[in-house]
């Protein structure tokens, strides 16, 4: 029995090795897709690049887990039902149940991995991804300036140059707009040729102008002067730019370090609890000034003998009472969208606690599903049963979308919506151990054939 669960294992870890690698590669493909606009044209470093898909990949571990499992039973059973070896062992008088034991044992141990991961190193990789995307999205692109378009990523200044040459460096025919006094274009800068170059630092851009002209409006500023505008020529001069905002990127980490998604479970149960408390006393400190304030008995207004007179009083205290009934549904509906958001808030901490243990099982769940599933259809490889997994994990991924988004819009409580899709393949992954445990076919429909065949008479 050793030999043949070790023969087992190793198959199965390298089955779920390769999977496992397929899972993030396409999940971190959608993550690039998504961001791809934000990395062009930012002059990242590869460093830089390496680490955001470094951290997005960690993020992506405990989602790709449970499809590993998933595609890894499938093709291992498969393949042993393909080859006849699970009949073999069946005939041998070894149950079903007796040879998932040690895969079960080691996808136990995996689903225990994954939650101390999503616990302890998930947080840590959410805080260094979004403030690396966040640092990357406020970064400013590349100097890159183009012939024929003004470029205006340096801070107070466009540039436009009709020719740039092979080097890089050399311009031709540069006009020059400075708004850095706040004034529209009070200072124009045109000049025949021009050498860019950067500091050593790469701190400042140099740009040396040659046979130039400077224009400076002075009418906005001085309204008595006899000239609107003065006039500079020069044959050389030199203009430093500062390339501050195009440094690396800040440490942006301290934005994020409060968010659900980068808290442990541990600290996700404090803050649960600490918003809760502010809740309910938003909600005492709320209902208890509105009766103090508005409290009908201790301002009723008594209606005596209706005159002329009173009935002029009467419509200014009908004004008054309709005024305030406003001002009170203003109010009331102004505290109402404050405590429906702080509920949504407190929902969403409640949901990534349930969330780091909902994928921990559902690693269990998808593993029974996927091995029931190998010994009934008895095909290996990466055709049809990558086939099967595919449909599985699309149904179990729409169920939790489902119950993500229903316990976020609070149509349903947080444990409710994200522990919906494991609840449904729970006896989904019961059944299919049952058919194949018993070697039943998936869809029987052998009993209304045999109600429909003809009868044949002795």
């Amino acid at each position: 029995m050793k030999r043949l669960h070790l023969f087992l294992i190793k198959s199965f870890i390298s089955s779920f090795i390769v999977t496992f690698f397929i899972a993030i590669f396409l999940l971190l493909m959608q993550f690039m897709w998504k961001y791809i606009d934000d990395l062009i044209g930012k002059g990242l470093e590869f460093t830089q690049i390496a680490e955001l898909i470094f951290y997005a990949s960690a993020r992506f571990v405990p989602v790709a887990l449970p499809i590993a499992m998933l595609l890894s039973s499938v093709m291992v059973m498969g393949k042993l039902g393909e080859n006849y070896e699970l009949a073999a062992l069946k005939a041998s008088g070894i149950s079903l149940v007796r040879i998932l034991f040690p895969l079960t044992i080691f996808v136990i141990i995996i689903s225990y991995s994954s939650f101390l991961f999503s616990n302890y190193v998930m947080p840590i990789a959410n805080l260094k991804n979004g403030s690396m995307i966040y640092d990357i999205q406020k970064k400013k692109p590349a100097l890159n300036i183009k012939e024929g378009v003004f470029y205006k990523d340096i801070e107070g200044f466009s540039i436009k140059v009709s020719k740039r040459d092979a080097d890089g460096k050399t311009l031709k025919n540069i006009i020059i707009y400075d708004h850095t006094a706040n004034n529209g274009n009070d200072k124009v800068i045109i000049a025949e040729s021009g050498l860019m170059q950067l500091t050593q630092d790469e701190q400042f851009l140099e740009l040396v102008l040659f046979n130039g002209h400077s224009y400076i409006d002075i009418a906005k500023n001085n309204r008595k002067a006899k000239k609107p505008y003065r006039t500079t020529h020069f044959t050389e001069d030199l203009i430093r730019f500062n390339l501050s905002s195009f440094s690396t990127m800040n440490n942006s980490e301290n934005l994020y370090k409060g968010h659900y998604a980068m808290l442990s479970n541990s600290q996700l149960a404090i803050a649960i609890d600490s918003l809760n408390l502010k809740f309910k006393d938003r909600k005492e400190t709320f209902t208890t000034n509105i009766i103090d304030k508005y409290n009908s008995k201790s301002k009723m207004v008594k209606i005596g003998h209706i005159d002329d007179l009173s009935l002029v009083k009467k419509k200014k205290q009908f004004d008054i009472a309709i005024n305030k009934l406003r001002t009170l549904k203003s109010i009331v509906k102004s505290n109402y969208n404050d405590l429906e958001y702080r509920k949504i808030i407190i929902t969403k901490h409640e949901i990534e606690w349930h969330r780091k243990i909902s994928l921990a099982v559902a690693c269990i769940l998808l593993f029974l599903v996927g091995s029931s599933m190998g010994a009934i259809i008895r095909k290996g490889g990466f055709g049809f049963p990558v086939l099967i997994s595919v449909f599985f994990f699309i149904v179990y991924h729409v169920l939790s979308m489902i119950g993500e988004k229903s316990a976020k819009d609070l149509s349903l409580q947080a444990y409710e919506g994200i522990w919906l899709a494991n609840l449904v393949f729970l006896p989904i992954a019961l059944l299919l151990i049952y058919k194949a445990k018993n070697d039943s076919q998936l869809f029987d429909f052998s009993f209304i054939l045999k109600r429909n065949l003809p009868k044949i008479k002795k």
